[in-house]
């Protein structure tokens, strides 16, 4: 399958990126955002973070660590999303047993239902 790196879903309000990281630890294939964190990702780029300074950064500001939110938005996408689209979404590819085809119905899935994600995000009191 041969898609853009980047593409934007403007009217829906967010785009993925395809990563594509494989044989390591932690795979990844896509990263699914909203467009208000592509501006972010689009003014902070070039600059170099480390994780330290974000998990002080988080801490200082009484924000939910970062080796949290994996989990914060595991539970918020089961609630927007059947749990095999959010397996896909979170690249957690050795809890799927999925073929070539369904892997490219998960892709359209996936579009369909990140918008409920980021709804239901948008909803939360913080």
């Amino acid at each position: 399958m041969e898609t853009q790196r980047l593409i934007c879903f403007e009217d829906r309000g967010f785009c993925r990126y395809y990563v594509g990281v494989r044989g390591s630890q932690k795979p990844c294939e896509w990263a699914y955002f909203s467009l208000e964190t592509l501006r972010l990702l689009e003014k902070y780029a070039g600059r170099t973070v480390d994780r330290n300074s974000v998990r002080k950064y988080a801490k200082r500001n009484s924000l939910i660590l970062p080796k949290y939110m994996q989990k914060v938005a595991w539970r918020l996408m089961v609630k927007a999303m059947p749990r095999e689209v959010a397996r896909f979404v979170q690249s957690r590819f050795g809890e799927l047993k999925i073929s070539e085809a369904r892997y490219e119905d998960l892709l359209g899935e996936a579009d369909q239902y990140y918008l409920e994600y980021l709804k239901g995000l948008k909803s939360l009191p913080f």
